[in-house]
């Protein structure tokens, strides 16, 4: 007959166990309780304390054995990983990228959880991945300089990022919508490789290549990207890239560009393949100035006046030919905008001092003033919180470059230069899926890591023992609705998550 039950109980994300045995002191019945420690086992009955170390319990005879031969090989940071494997695996994604990367997927899985969770350059990911949860992950992963270059070449090739956008394009067909944001940035570089070329924009030059990239407007996941040569202009490559996103079956219906995009060629494209748009115009266009010139001088009036945020503004619109279609054009002056350009100009002009007062009167009209058009008739109270959605693809622009290591570049060839520009926006979708999540916790994803990173694990030589999380750990934990691991088997990859 068994003599007594054990009680389980979890504290911090731990479980612990304690034999409570019944005994009478006098006419008293009471639980005579042995505490036994941490559960390493439960069906096996296999527990540690400070006292015993690593033992097994039997109930029936209270029988304790001593478990000597269990060593401790590493101890590796855990956490970051685990949660940043955790939203991968369960939203699918991580899925996704095995079947596109199949035999090398270990290392490039790799690679991708070493932009997102430490950064640097490659030749450190290996002794990264050595101190890392991801070694467990992703034994086959191979991370010598040398094999990280073959990698990113292997990446590169076209046929792989083909079959990588036909998974990835269906993958995320049920997040996005049909209008896009179109965007390129620069990546400054001394590479002696044919997309290196001298680039002036705004008026700042420099040696370059650029990335092109399509954002969906509402989710901000990305959905393309290309690479141009530096000297090439933003104006030249929208018709082809919006024709290579309908390769993959992408219907766009709605596209949101910046100025640099405004021709009458690309208006006639989007025209003829029904995408409606909106655009910023530059001030050197023709349009821009008798636009300007007709009805900026009484735009100033309450009647036009819109808020947007925590700014305000006078919009004006109206209907305009756009290369033999009806179109709209809306004239805006941004107040708060206006005011700090006059200032600033006055100061200049005032030092300069040959700026004569006709001059700078003509100069302050134009300050504060930018115009929009679009192929569809948009509410002035709509249209800029409609415009001001394409901030998203400067927020993902800034990811790249921060957060997932695509600058500085460091190859020598195209082929692992396409191999580094994939990795790096298979890296940023990751942050966004990942941040999607961590806002939960009222952190961003990167916010995360840094607390998650001090979650360690050792590992025996058939277990891995996780350690206990602190509050900060569990709450993000509480927060997103997961629960840690408290033993990971290396035999057959069980775990044993506390409840």
């Amino acid at each position: 007959m068994t003599n007594g039950f054990i009680r389980y109980e979890e504290k911090n994300g731990v479980e612990y166990a304690s034999v409570y045995k019944a005994k009478r002191i006098g006419n008293k019945k009471i639980n005579d309780i042995e505490w036994l420690g941490r559960v390493i086992d439960k069906e096996k009955g296999v527990y540690k304390s400070r006292n015993r170390g690593v033992f097994s319990f039997s109930l029936d005879g209270g029988v304790f054995d001593q478990i000597p031969e269990i060593h401790e090989k590493l101890i590796l940071d855990f956490g970051d990983t685990f949660f940043f494997d955790k939203i991968l695996n369960d939203s699918g994604y991580k899925d996704m990228l095995i079947s596109v990367f199949e035999d090398i997927s270990d290392t490039v899985l790799s690679l991708i959880y070493y932009r997102s969770l430490q950064g640097g350059a490659n030749c450190y990911a290996g002794d990264w991945w050595d101190g890392s949860y991801a070694r467990i992950l992703y034994p086959g992963a191979s991370l010598s300089s040398q094999r990280i270059s073959e990698t990113l070449k292997t990446v590169g090739d076209e046929t792989v990022l083909r079959v990588f956008f036909e998974k990835y394009l269906r993958y995320i067909s049920s997040m996005v919508g049909s209008g896009v944001l179109i965007d390129s940035t620069g990546l400054p570089n001394d590479i002696r490789f044919p997309l290196t070329e001298v680039n002036n924009h705004s008026g700042e030059i420099s040696n370059e290549a650029r990335l092109v990239l399509v954002l969906d407007r509402d989710s901000k996941m990305p959905i393309y990207f290309r690479y141009i040569a530096g000297n090439i202009v933003d104006v030249t490559t929208l018709e082809t890239t919006l024709d290579e996103v309908k390769m993959y079956g992408m219907d766009v219906y709605c596209a949101i560009v910046d100025a640099g995009y405004y021709s009458e060629k690309n208006v006639r494209a989007l025209q003829s393949k029904n995408i409606s748009f909106v655009m910023r115009l530059v001030p050197n266009r023709k349009i821009y100035k008798e636009l300007a010139k007709k009805h900026a001088p009484g735009i100033e009036d309450a009647k036009h006046l819109v808020r947007y945020r925590d700014r305000l503004l006078y919009i004006k619109r109206i209907e305009i030919d756009l290369f033999g279609k009806i179109g709209y054009a809306y004239i805006s002056v941004d107040i708060d905008r206006k005011h700090d350009e006059i200032k600033k100009y006055m100061r200049g002009a005032l030092d300069n001092g040959d700026i004569s007062p006709e001059v700078m009167n003509a100069e302050m009209k134009e300050k504060g003033l930018f115009i929009l058009v679009s192929s569809e008739m948009i509410e002035v109270e709509e249209l800029l919180p409609l415009y001001y959605t394409r901030q998203a693809i400067e927020q993902v622009f800034d990811i790249n470059k921060n957060n997932v290591d695509l600058l500085p570049l460091r190859v020598h060839s195209i082929e692992a230069f396409r191999g580094h520009l994939l990795l790096s926006f298979i890296a940023s979708a990751a942050y966004i899926i990942v941040n999607k999540v961590a806002k939960k916790a009222n952190l961003c994803a990167l916010g995360v890591y840094r607390v998650m990173r001090n979650l360690k694990c050792k590992v025996y030589d058939e277990a891995i023992i996780v350690q206990e999380a602190n509050k900060k750990m569990n709450d993000i934990a509480k927060s997103v609705g997961f629960n840690y691991p408290s033993k990971i088997l290396l035999s057959c990859g069980e775990k044993t998550v506390g409840k």
